[in-house]
């Protein structure tokens, strides 16, 4: 299994290699405070690389949101099961 992922890592660096080769221009990119010139491949990886942080940071938020609404879920649940134990556990008593 070690080896089949040494081989992905492998077969990943080779593509990123390519890419930047093959994406060796330089740009000019033109932000709010001032420009740059940078080349493609490195404005595409950086644009790709923050978007992945971001979606990471929305999601990881998400699933806290998610994770302490199932703890609150699951406090009142045991609080319901403790309240109908108690109410089973209470002598029937006869309406006469």
């Amino acid at each position: 299994m070690r080896i089949i992922s040494y081989i992905i890592l492998l077969i990943i660096i080779l593509l990123g290699v390519s890419f930047a080769m093959l994406n060796s221009e330089v740009v000019s990119l033109n932000y709010f405070i001032g420009h740059r010139t940078i080349h493609l491949s490195m404005l595409l990886v950086s644009v790709f690389a923050i978007g992945c942080i971001l979606g990471i940071l929305i999601v990881g938020s998400l699933a806290i949101k998610i994770k302490m609404q199932n703890y609150q879920l699951r406090k009142q649940l045991k609080i319901s099961e403790k309240e109908l134990e108690n109410l089973r556990a209470l002598p029937l008593q006869n309406s006469q």
